[in-house]
C-alpha cells in the first residue's frame, strides 16, 4: 500500500489506462459470461460520475481564474506600450497555434475510423457565424453560467476583471475575495483529478469493449501528431516571430535552453518563471522593466501548447463521434481556445478541464477526454516547454520593439553562461512530477 501511495498521479493514470485496455480486451472475449453486463453498467456509472465532475468545474474554474488574471494584469500602472504589445503578441501566437493545429488535424483526421458501431452521436445544427459573434455578450450572465455558454462567460469575466482593476480600493477588496475563491476552486480541481485513475480505467475499459484495440492505435496517432505540432510551433512560429523583428532565432533557441529544460521537468510555467526571467535578462539581454512585466503576463495568459492540444483533441473526438465540423464551429473553437488561454489555471490537467467547455460548445461528447488523459502527462511536459519558450520569445520581441534589448548580450554566446552552467544540473533534479 505504501508503494502505491508513492506513485505520482500521472503514474496512476497511466496504470489506469493500461489496466482499462487489458480489462476491456478481456471483457470483449468474455462478453457472454454472466456478470459482464453488470460490470459494464457499473463502469458506465463511474465514467458518468467522473465526466460530470469535470464538467462541474468548468464554469467556476474559467470564470474565477479569468477574473483574477485580468484584474491583476490590468493594473493601470502596468498598462502602456509594453503591456499592449505583449498582450497582442501572446494572443496572436495562441491564435496561430490553434489555427495551425485545427488545419493539420482536420487534414490528417487522427480519430477517423473509430466511429462506434452502435447508436451514432448526433451533433446539433451549428449556429451561423453572425449568431456566434452577436451572442458574445450575455444579456443575463447568470443564465449564461447556468446554461454553460462559455463564450459569454469568458467575455463577462474579462469585463468584470477590467472593472475591478479600475475601481480602486473597492476593486482590490473584491479581487482579494476572488483570489481566495480561486485557491479553493483549484484545490477542488486537484481533489477531482485524484479520481482520474479510476475514471480513466472505466472509460478505457468501455472504449476497448465497444471499439476494440483499434482505439489504442488511433490514440498513438493522436500522441505523435500532438508532439509533431508542438515541436513545429516551437521551432517555426517563435523563430519566425523573432526573425520579423531582426533577431537571430538560432541564438534565441540556443540561449533559452535552461528555461526549456526546467519547464519540461516541472510542467509548470509558474515554477519556471524565476529561471525564465534570469535567462531573459542574463542570456538574452531583455531589460528588467520589460522582463518583469511580460514574463509574468506570459506565464498567466500564454498557453499556446494548451491551444494546440485543444485543437487536435477536438478534431480527434469529432472524428470518433462521426461529426463533420462546420466553418462556424471552427471559428468558435479558435475564439474559445484563444480567449480561454487567459483563464487556464496553472494546475496539472487544467487544460484538459477547459477542453470540456470547447467540446460542449460545439456539441461533442466530453467523456472522450478520459481516453486522452492516459498519455497527457508527457504531452503536458512538452506543452509547458512550448509555453515557456513562447514567453521568452515574446518578451525578447517586445524588448526589441521598445529599445529595451541589449544586443551585445543577445549576440554574445558567453553572456550569462555561468548562470546556465549553474542551473543546468538542478534542472534535472527538480522534477516535481
Amino acid at each position: 500500500m505504501s508503494d502505491t501511495n508513492k506513485l505520482s498521479l500521472s503514474s496512476k493514470i497511466f496504470i489506469g489506462l493500461i489496466a482499462g485496455v487489458v480489462v476491456g480486451w478481456l471483457l470483449t472475449n468474455l462478453s457472454e459470461m454472466p456478470g459482464v453486463e453488470w460490470l459494464i453498467n457499473a463502469l458506465t456509472v463511474i465514467k458518468s460520475l467522473f465526466v460530470n465532475a469535470l464538467k462541474m468545474m468548468v464554469v467556476p474554474l474559467v470564470l474565477v481564474s479569468l477574473i483574477c488574471g485580468v484584474a491583476s494584469l490590468s493594473d493601470p500602472k502596468q498598462l502602456g506600450s509594453i503591456g499592449g504589445k505583449a498582450f497582442v503578441l501572446y494572443l496572436t501566437t495562441t491564435a496561430i497555434a490553434i489555427s495551425m493545429s485545427l488545419s493539420i488535424a482536420y487534414w490528417i483526421a487522427p480519430g477517423s475510423g473509430l466511429e462506434s458501431g452502435g447508436e451514432s452521436f448526433a451533433g446539433a445544427e451549428p449556429q451561423p457565424l453572425t449568431a456566434v459573434l452577436g451572442g458574445l455578450v450575455a444579456a443575463n450572465p447568470i443564465q449564461a453560467m447556468a446554461s454553460g455558454n462559455m463564450l459569454q462567460i469568458i467575455v463577462f469575466a474579462i469585463l468584470m476583471g477590467l472593472a475591478m482593476s479600475a475601481s480602486g480600493a473597492s476593486g482590490r477588496r473584491v479581487a482579494d475575495f476572488f483570489n481566495d475563491l480561486n485557491d479553493v476552486i483549484l484545490k477542488l480541481v486537484t481533489l477531482i483529478m485524484n479520481l482520474a485513475p479510476y475514471g480513466v480505467f472505466a472509460i478505457m475499459t468501455l472504449v476497448v469493449f465497444d471499439l476494440g484495440l483499434d482505439a489504442i492505435t488511433k490514440l498513438a496517432t493522436y500522441f505523435v501528431l500532438m508532439l509533431a505540432l508542438l515541436g513545429l510551433h516551437m521551432v517555426v512560429t517563435y523563430p519566425a516571430l523573432l526573425a520579423v523583428f531582426g533577431l537571430n532565432p538560432l541564438v534565441f533557441l540556443t540561449k533559452v535552453r535552461p528555461a526549456m529544460l526546467f519547464a519540461f521537468s516541472t510542467s509548470s510555467s509558474a515554477a519556471t518563471l524565476p529561471v525564465t526571467m534570469e535567462v531573459a535578462r542574463k542570456r538574452l539581454g531583455v531589460g528588467r522593466s520589460t522582463a518583469s512585466f511580460t514574463l509574468p503576463l506570459g506565464a498567466t495568459i500564454n498557453m499556446d501548447g494548451t491551444a494546440i492540444m485543444q485543437g487536435v483533441a477536438t478534431i480527434f473526438i469529432a472524428n470518433m463521434a462521426g461529426v463533420d465540423l462546420q466553418f462556424g464551429q471552427f471559428v468558435t473553437i479558435i475564439l474559445m481556445a484563444t480567449m480561454a488561454s487567459i483563464g487556464t489555471a496553472a494546475v496539472p490537467s487544467a487544460g484538459m478541464v477547459t477542453l470540456t467547455m470547447v467540446l460542449t460548445q460545439v456539441n461533442l461528447p466530453a467523456e472522450a477526454i478520459g481516453m486522452l488523459l492516459g498519455v497527457d502527462r508527457l504531452l503536458d511536459m512538452v506543452r509547458t516547454t512550448v509555453n515557456v519558450t513562447g514567453d521568452a520569445a515574446v518578451s525578447t520581441a517586445v524588448a526589441k520593439l521598445n529599445g529595451d534589448l541589449d544586443h551585445r548580450i543577445y549576440s554574445d554566446p558567453g553572456a550569462g553562461l555561468s548562470f546556465e552552467e549553474e542551473h543546468f544540473e538542478p534542472v534535472k533534479e527538480k522534477n516535481v512530477g
